[in-house]
């Protein structure tokens, strides 16, 4: 899995965007008590923007990053149920890692719900560190950065 291409998504993508998102994020909802918000996002708008990042055929993968001034946000990285496991998060990590670099970004920003401890142990595994935990009106987040000064994940 670890060598999957990552292509831009494009507006036939749009349909497979929302189902792999839905699917990684819909474990979550009884356990936080709403709808995590990437499975309310205007995945058409996003992907229209170049937003959104996809590998496997069938797309079963994505990253949606936001260039900023100063960093790179990752607002969404999703990978099917049916793919966890398998290197697919550490691959798309390490390929947003690259991405920023590539823009010349310092940084690499994100954020996850305080109850999706999952993801916390899997982006502190890879050098992301915690700068802040706040609630952003109904949800309880953690937000993360990861300075690019340090080697490049493989």
């Amino acid at each position: 899995m670890t060598d999957a291409p990552i292509r831009p998504a494009v507006a036939a993508d749009v349909p497979a965007v929302k189902a792999v998102t839905d699917a990684a994020f819909r474990p979550y909802v009884e356990r936080i008590g709403l709808v995590p918000a990437p499975m309310e996002y205007d995945h058409s708008a996003n992907v229209a923007a170049g937003r959104v990042f996809v590998t496997g055929d069938p797309v079963n993968g994505l990253v949606v990053v936001i260039r900023e001034a100063d960093h790179l946000c990752l607002d969404e990285i999703a990978v099917h149920p049916d793919a966890q496991g398998t290197g697919l998060g550490r691959l798309l990590l390490g390929w947003v890692e690259r991405h920023a670099r590539e823009l010349g970004v310092p940084e690499v920003r994100l954020l996850t719900h305080a109850m999706m401890w999952e993801n916390q142990r899997l982006y502190e595994r890879y050098g992301y560190e915690a700068v802040e935990r706040r609630a952003d009106g109904p949800y309880d987040r953690i937000h993360y950065r990861k300075r690019l000064n340090s080697p490049p994940m493989g």
